[in-house]
């Protein structure tokens, strides 16, 4: 994977998607100059003496509390200690590693009043491998994300542990192993660090880039579904897409249209089938999946403006040495992104495990009953149905707005919030139980076309029936499943599953 160069306000999300996946990364160098100048620019406002939120003042409802020039890197390190109050798991380290760059970004900006020394130190941590340890919860995603960033801060400052080398270790201790020193924070860098919208972000990016992959795979899946049940590929005609102009649903009605394209299991049933319409979970997976497919690039583009932006508070304009006290911390935006993310994974499941109870249903599907050669004597693909069902509902229970809910905090004086770190955690483990529905719509549909030998499917699906065919064999009997279940799911989650396919279906960017 190549090594990303940040551009900080100028990163396109497939830089994002690369460091959320692994890609090393560093800080374009013609950022410095900007950034000296913020940190000059503290220096200035401070000797004016007049009290100014955020560098000689208390935080939140203390800020009318003056603090003394003796006191100003004592109150940096206090807000960092004080405000590393996370509680809950380790988030996990690709997430950690984005929202690390999302602050690297931020803060090379200029806008944050912090020394060069204290960026270079946090680039380091990255180039070098050292992830802080940051607690999942304790964030409502406005004031910024203040108690998960707290914790990364608190690292750069030697306190708390870091992942470094497949090691927990002290904060201190790990720098040390890295030849790194832990800093100490000067006037602003504590709050500039800790506020902002980077854990939100980081979280919410990490669920669009699974969301993505699950829709696509989706494509594939929904594709197979279709050929088991010998479902027509009339609803995908473009004339009837073109009609209704949404470019998501012209997208994968052509797609599946291609997938299909130059089977025998369909032009074996082109005449003489009784059925005038399939199920709508065959019929309009255009409408379902294509509405899916604008939502998640909705959230995409919001997405992308807000890795981009700056989202401490105050801001320093070096311009005219001023400091001014805004409100960009407060993530809304990323929590109604976070929320359109909730609904298109929590629904491209939902019309998955559709397919397959359509599919072990000898009614509705003219295959036998749960795809058993023997039913009665075996059992073959009715729990793994059941399975599917009891993930799409706590995905259905999981996918309730989380950006409606306030509450609030911090003596009232933050009286607004947005809940988008709430809105971004679950989504990993939403996409985690829509991909294993998808394992096992994978699992059925290929087993449903095995029934139709010596017929084929198209070659896209062919190679992909094949992929699984060389991790799982067709059941024949009953046997252990889980085994197949989590085969099938590795090959959604590391992409080998589009790759056989073709891998040419439409994305979100």
């Amino acid at each position: 994977m190549n090594p990303v160069t940040l551009t900080p306000g100028n990163v396109p999300l497939a830089d994002w998607r690369a460091i959320y996946r692994g890609a090393a990364v560093s800080l374009d160098p013609a950022c410095a100059p900007r950034v000296a100048q913020s940190a000059a620019a503290v220096s200035r406002i401070l000797a004016k003496g007049a009290p100014v939120y955020g560098i000689n003042t208390g935080f939140g409802k203390l800020a009318s509390v003056r603090i003394g020039d003796e006191d100003l890197a004592t109150l940096q390190r206090n807000i960092v200690l004080s405000h590393a109050a996370g509680t809950g798991a380790p988030s996990p380290v690709p997430v950690i590693r984005l929202m690390m760059a999302l602050k690297l970004a931020s803060l090379a900006q200029g806008a944050s009043g912090v020394r060069p020394e204290t960026v270079a130190l946090l680039e380091a941590m990255l180039v070098k491998g050292l992830t802080p340890v940051v607690p999942s919860q304790g964030s409502v995603g406005a004031s910024g994300d203040l108690a998960p960033l707290s914790h990364m801060a608190a690292t750069m400052i030697g306190v708390g542990e870091i992942f470094y080398r497949d090691e927990r270790l002290p904060a201190a201790e790990a720098l040390g192993k890295a030849g790194l020193e832990p800093t100490e924070l000067g006037p602003k860098e504590g709050l500039a660090l800790l506020n902002g919208t980077q854990f939100s972000t980081a979280n919410a990016l990490a669920g669009l880039f699974e969301a993505e992959l699950l829709f696509r795979s989706a494509l594939v899946t929904g594709a197979l579904s279709t050929e088991a049940a010998k479902g027509s590929d009339t609803p995908f005609d473009p004339r009837i897409h073109t009609l209704r102009r949404h470019r998501g649903q012209i997208e994968v009605a052509d797609a599946l249209r291609g997938l299909m394209t130059g089977s025998a299991i369909r032009a074996s049933h082109l005449e003489n089938d009784a059925r005038v319409q399939d199920p709508y979970c065959l019929r309009c997976q255009p409408q379902v999946m294509g509405a899916a497919l604008d939502i998640l690039r909705q959230a995409a583009t919001t997405l992308e403006i807000e890795a981009n932006g700056v989202s401490d508070n105050p801001l320093i304009f070096p311009e005219t040495d001023e400091a001014l006290s805004g409100g960009n911390f407060h993530a809304e935006p990323v929590a109604f992104a976070a929320d359109m993310i909730a609904m298109a994974i929590c629904e491209i499941g939902s019309i998955a495990e559709r397919r397959i109870a359509m599919l072990v249903d000898p009614a509705l599907s003219g295959l036998p009953a749960f795809l058993t050669p023997r039913p009665g004597l075996n059992s073959g693909f009715m729990i793994p149905q059941v399975t599917a069902a009891a993930l799409v509902s706590e995905n259905k229970q999981r996918a309730y707005p989380a950006s409606v809910d306030s509450i609030p905090t911090s003596a009232n004086q933050e009286d607004h919030v947005s809940m988008a770190a709430h809105g971004a955690r679950r989504l990993l483990d939403m996409a985690q139980n829509a991909t294993a529905v998808l394992g096992i719509e994978l699992l059925a549909a290929a087993q449903g076309v095995d029934f139709h030998a010596p017929l084929a499917s198209s070659d896209a699906l062919e190679a992909a029936r094949a992929t699984l065919r060389e991790q799982v064999p067709s059941l024949e009997d009953d046997r252990h499943f889980h085994p197949d279940m989590e085969a099938a799911n590795l090959l959604i989650r590391s992409g080998a599953l589009l790759a056989s396919a073709g891998d040419s279906l439409p994305g979100v960017a």
